[in-house]
């Protein structure tokens, strides 16, 4: 633990470690470190597997991937020991989570990253792995905020751009997004703007405040998404981020998919995006849509990558490049 972090202050902030893109022939492992994977859930895991088949990857699945322990996917040192093993295991080029729900947090504690920080390999996920992703940053090894793989029971029509843009960032082609239209954005009249992309789900940005996985945000662009909540509970959570320094020095933040957001007997009395706004400091510029997140389409993001955001102000629209 300590070396990674050694390691990452003598890096410095503006450049992490991009772990080696994957190649034909390589060995990608698929581990279930959260939520349980109930036995209908299993044919998915297997179309899962061969999808990465057809992109020339040997596949293994983790020893412990349909564990069922309660809420998770196995006891914690069964979920911990399967994800040290993939860490330690120099012939597997990425780690990818079967599913996210909620367990990642409690084997944080449990792993060693001593042989990872020497072979960096590439950690995959969304939702729940937002822990990893904040946890791996602070090390200083860029992740990859994708689909998992229970993300192929959506409609194939649905997920194409899902599919390929995960393709094309795990086998190193760049990747370069373009929002048409958002009416909600804030772009406080700036062409472009630069920075570090961190960030993840907004329930786990905001459980990791505290600890040693407390992102450092100055001079980053914050991504953030979200699914099920109540409005109140996600001002609270962005309010609980601000209060922490997460919006003093940030260059900006990208909101991507809010879904499922419930409906409390109290009116809230805003849209969702203008509750956004008024949470975020105005002079941080706040951009709008960006597809991803829990729904079907969700776009392939390296976190930990310097990107650009170029500025459509007569359209208000924008695109990012990675």
């Amino acid at each position: 633990m300590l070396i990674g972090f050694l390691n990452f202050h003598l890096l410095g902030q503006d450049k992490l470690i991009t772990p080696s893109y994957l190649q034909k022939g390589d060995t990608i492992a698929i581990l279930a470190p959260a939520g349980i994977l109930k036995p209908s859930r299993q044919a998915v895991i297997m179309q899962a597997k061969k999808l990465a088949e057809s992109w020339g990857l040997h596949v293994v699945l983790g020893k412990n991937i349909f564990s069922q322990g309660n809420h998770f996917a196995g006891s914690d040192e069964k979920r911990a020991s399967d994800f040290q093993e993939a860490l330690d295991n120099k012939q597997i080029k990425a780690i990818w989570a079967a599913r996210g729900g909620y367990g990642s947090v409690r084997i944080l504690e449990r792993l060693d990253f001593t042989k990872f920080l020497k072979h960096p390999k590439w950690i995959i996920g969304y939702s729940d792995i937002t822990a990893f992703h904040n946890h791996f940053h602070n090390l200083g090894v860029e992740t990859l905020h994708a689909m998992m793989a229970t993300s192929l029971e959506e409609e194939p029509n649905e997920i194409v751009n899902t599919k390929a843009t995960f393709k094309k960032a795990l086998f190193g082609e760049k990747l370069s997004y373009t929002i048409l239209k958002s009416t909600y954005n804030r772009t406080n009249n700036l062409d472009t703007i630069k920075g570090q992309l961190i960030g993840g789900n907004l329930a786990i940005l905001s459980s990791m405040l505290g600890s040693k996985s407390q992102l450092n945000t100055e001079n980053k662009i914050l991504f953030i998404e979200e699914i099920g909540e109540y409005k109140y509970s996600i001002d609270r959570m962005l309010q609980s981020l601000k209060r922490a320094g997460y919006f003093t020095k940030v260059n900006a933040v990208i909101v991507g998919d809010m879904s499922l957001i419930k409906k409390n007997t109290t009116n809230w009395g805003s849209s969702i995006e203008q509750l956004i706004l008024d949470a975020i400091p105005n002079d941080i510029p706040v951009f709008f849509d960006f597809p991803a997140g829990h729904e079907a389409d969700n776009r392939a993001m390296i976190f930990g990558r310097n990107i650009q955001i170029t500025v459509d102000n007569i359209n208000k629209g924008y695109s990012v490049k990675f």
